[in-house]
């Protein structure tokens, strides 16, 4: 439980560390750790107002996702190398959320991503054998470049290099197969997102992030 309850505490915070991450990109985790916890100005003035209301249950259905995907893990997987893919579905989950507030998936999450899937498989604690893993992060990348080359004549932004990096990180935990899975899920989620909502311009990087987690949860 120890592991439901953190996954609930740093999902709570997940709104609050985006809405940084919308004020200022930082450079390094360092300037991160030290610009999240500065305090904003205006704080008391915010939190009268009905944006703080709907932040707060933001909040606190964001930790509610949070537990309830560690927990159904927890069931799904056991304790053994829980501590990798809890961070795996915590900075997917906040990967998701920053990229649906600014449209942006920051280096200095989605490269420790792909590190941390590479050495949890070395450990023989990932999803699939480090082998895998690689080969998984290269075709990651190099896939949806060439795609992109592709399509790039109709639509100059359809993968962003943020979305790249992403794919490339979902590689190294899922291989190839798990890989392929999640483009599929994410297309289709991204299709039936845009036609319910009526836009034609979208933030893939939440779909990639939520079909990541329910590939690895259903296939693995």
């Amino acid at each position: 439980m120890p592991y439901v309850l953190f996954a609930f505490i740093f999902g709570f915070f997940i709104p609050y560390i985006s809405r940084r991450f919308a004020k200022f990109m930082p450079a390094t985790f360092a300037c991160a750790v030290i610009e999240l916890f500065r305090r904003e100005k205006k704080l008391k003035s915010y939190r009268k107002n009905r944006l703080y209301r709907k932040f707060f249950l933001r909040s606190v259905m964001s930790a509610f996702v949070a537990a309830g995907v560690t927990w159904v893990s927890l069931v799904h997987f056991g304790t053994f190398g829980l501590v990798f893919f809890e961070a795996y579905v915590l900075i997917l989950l906040l990967l998701a959320e920053i990229d649906n507030r600014i449209m942006l998936l920051p280096d200095i999450l989605t490269i420790p991503l792909l590190l941390l899937g590479v050495w949890a498989s070395s450990l023989d604690m990932g999803l699939v054998s480090v082998t895998e893993s690689a080969l998984g992060a290269i075709v990651g990348y190099f896939f949806p470049t060439v795609v992109s080359f592709l399509v790039v004549w109709y639509r100059k932004d359809a993968f962003g290099g943020g979305d790249v990096k992403l794919l490339s990180a979902i590689g190294a935990w899922l291989g190839v197969d798990g890989l392929l899975y999640v483009i599929l899920v994410a297309s289709l989620m991204g299709i039936i997102y845009a036609l319910l909502k009526k836009r034609s311009m979208l933030a893939f990087g939440p779909m990639i992030a939520m079909a990541g987690i329910i590939i690895a949860i259903c296939f693995f």
